[in-house]
């Protein structure tokens, strides 16, 4: 029903605030992060269907154990299943991938993604301490037939052996293959912005990339876009509260508390679209800063890093820079995706770009 091809907002005539965009309009505008997808599109016994996957973001190229990142989260309402936030929160760092897929795929991605980084750390659990991993969902039962559990470790770790700094696939690909985002498919979107610090002639890199599967279509701000949503396009007709997985990255220096603070911005950029934060819906933030490398292993007492006064004016420019990417990306979702038929032969449409 809709022949369009997938296309960034922007290539649409859409351009969401003020701030410059990345080149890749991506996450993978910050250097070194990658991301890696997998995705499962098939049919399975009678009316049931694969329609899901994995995503993988990984914050550097180097070994994400011995050299952790930044890292923070933020809870805008918890009505989800993620492993790892308690300890990501306590220490500020993130040390694994960040993987999203379907609610019921947690445990296995999860047995995944310890399985590859145990075969790259052979002293974790031995030598060492045991290892934090990082794990978000959204429900896609709607169209994926969820029950069948066919996400499988062996998938997360090919969606991160796959990562790339390229430019991500967006819409229904990897955890966004069976989303949908204000009764219209939804999936993955990505998008980045420049800020510069001014006086000192620095620039740093926001980026997001979101799995949006929330909304109904009478929340969608689309006439604030100067959308045509009168266009006979049915939508999901059994909408749920639905869930969003939000991740930021950027190579600002800010510490884990700073990074908090700049993460709660991306609620604006969710709130805008037309979200209220629903009863029954998990919206979590993930963030992170590749600004510095924390080794694991190091014989110092004391460590020091630089990071940015929370009176400069590029603070705000970071903040800005969430509520924009988030926006952007949770538009690019609906604007990449196509029209996505899963279980019970049940189709969800994209939404009619004019």
């Amino acid at each position: 029903m809709n022949e369009q091809e997938p296309k960034k907002v922007r290539d649409r005539g859409i351009t969401i605030g003020r701030l410059p965009v990345g080149m890749k309009n991506c996450i993978t505008d910050v250097k070194g992060v990658k991301v890696g997808h997998i995705t499962l599109d098939n049919p399975l016994q009678g009316e049931e269907y694969a329609a899901t996957g994995v995503t993988a973001i990984i914050p550097h190229g180097d070994n994400l154990f011995r050299n952790k990142v930044v890292g923070a989260s933020y809870v805008l309402n918890g009505f989800g299943k993620t492993t790892g936030l308690v300890q990501v929160d306590e220490l500020g760092l993130i040390e694994s991938p960040i993987m999203l897929t379907n609610t019921f795929g947690v445990p296995a991605v999860s047995q995944g993604t310890l399985q590859y980084m145990i075969e790259e750390n052979p002293e974790v659990g031995d030598t060492t301490g045991t290892i934090n991993l990082v794990v978000g969902e959204c429900n896609d039962s709607r169209l994926n037939s969820i029950r069948e559990l066919s996400v499988q470790p062996s998938h997360a770790v090919a969606s991160i052996k796959g990562a790339s700094t390229d430019a991500s696939l967006e819409g229904a690909v990897g955890a966004g293959k069976g989303m949908i985002c204000f009764g219209y498919k939804g999936g993955i979107g990505s998008s980045s912005r420049i800020v510069n610090d001014g006086e000192g002639g620095k620039t740093y890199t926001v980026g997001c990339l979101v799995l949006s599967n929330f909304g109904r279509k009478e929340d969608f701000q689309h006439e604030k876009y100067k959308l045509d949503d009168n266009r006979e396009v049915p939508t999901y007709p059994k909408p749920a509260d639905g869930s969003i997985m939000i991740v930021l990255a950027t190579d600002a220096p800010l510490d884990s508390r700073q990074l908090r603070r700049v993460a709660k911005r991306c609620g604006i950029g969710l709130g805008r679209t037309g979200s209220h934060f629903s009863n029954g819906s998990g919206d979590i933030v993930i963030a992170f800063s590749t600004a510095h490398k924390v080794p694991h292993f190091t014989t110092n007492t004391v460590e020091t890093r630089r990071q940015l006064r929370e009176d400069h004016p590029v603070m705000n420019d970071l903040f800005l820079g969430a509520a924009e990417v988030t926006e952007e990306a949770i538009l690019n979702s609906l604007s990449q995706a196509v029209d996505t038929t899963g279980r019970m032969g049940t189709t969800v449409y994209a939404y009619p770009f004019g």
